[in-house]
């Protein structure tokens, strides 16, 4: 398919206290190979510069939407939905970056399979500082399910999704979840049949994580998919419901507990047990040396 016949994408980035890494993250998505896009910019109450780097750029696919307020991710990505002006729509977080030619590799796959709704890659974790540390991509015969599911393993990496606009309009993010609203959609997907998603097996998305393993995160996330099972219980079996809030409970524990003796990088370590070769390493060294030479357009 020639790239010229393929459909403009809206692409979602909401940001709060971003500073450090926010124009860089906007430089890979300048630098992609596809460049039919907006991007939409949303501060979530930014008290830092954020907010003056997004005014900053001055390129007519950049819209910038600021209320002042800060009401977290879910209802930032709601409002994304019904901003885009395009049918197609990609997220990322404001301190990640993607590969040169994920939007490109995304849509079209997406095209080819019209019977699907979303496309999600594997990832690239990596320092503060992008060294890679490891690598996270689903097996070849990932599918989505209700078992893998309930277990928190859907395969899916939500910031690296590109998928249709309708689909989000119709499951919209529970804007009570402060952290885990995509264990939560997937939960409600699933649970109506609703979540068809085409796996690319290569790592496109560039994953910061050092700052995502808290215990604070990781108990919030535990306790809000406790929640989210309580939401939908009554559309699995019991006994699997039950089961994953024992697990969810004991993941709680382990986590604590680690916590304690000073050890969460075990969690993280665990998280990114494959580690890169010397080829992808290089490849991705390349990658982010093109990004952060990439031009932004600013205003004078």
């Amino acid at each position: 398919m020639n790239k010229d016949s393929m459909p403009a994408i809206s692409i979602g980035l909401p940001f709060y206290n971003a500073e450090e890494f926010l124009l860089d993250s906007i430089k890979s998505i300048f630098a992609q190979t596809y460049q039919n896009w907006e991007l939409i910019l949303i501060d979530d109450g930014s008290t830092d510069n954020s907010l003056s780097i997004a005014q900053s750029i001055d390129d007519p696919r950049v819209r910038l939407y600021s209320d002042g307020k800060n009401k977290k991710l879910a209802a930032r990505l709601n409002e994304i939905a019904k901003l885009a002006r395009h049918d197609y729509i990609a997220r990322m977080d404001a301190d990640d970056l993607i590969s040169r030619d994920k939007l490109e590799k995304q849509l079209r796959i997406l095209l080819e399979n019209p019977n699907f709704d979303l496309v999600s890659t594997g990832l690239i974790s990596i320092t503060d500082d992008l060294k890679p540390v490891g690598l996270r991509v689903p097996t070849k015969n990932h599918e989505i399910n209700k078992s893998n599911i309930l277990s928190a393993n859907s395969g899916i990496i939500h910031a690296s999704l590109l998928g249709k606009r309708d689909w989000f309009l119709r499951n919209p993010y529970d804007e009570n979840c402060l952290v885990g609203e995509d264990t939560n959609l997937w939960l409600h997907a699933c649970a109506k049949n609703d979540l068809k998603v085409l796996f690319l097996l290569e790592a496109l998305y560039y994953y910061r994580e050092d700052q995502n393993v808290t215990y604070e995160k990781l108990s919030l996330a535990y306790k809000t998919f406790r929640y989210s099972l309580r939401s939908v219980a009554s559309q699995y079996q019991l006994a699997q419901v039950a089961k994953a809030y024992s697990i969810s409970f004991a993941k709680s524990f382990v986590a604590l507990a680690l916590y304690k003796i000073g050890r969460l990088d075990l969690l993280r370590s665990r998280r990114n047990a494959s580690p890169l070769t010397s080829a992808q390493v290089q490849s991705f060294q390349d990658e982010v040396t093109a990004i952060l030479r990439t031009n932004v357009p600013h205003k004078r």
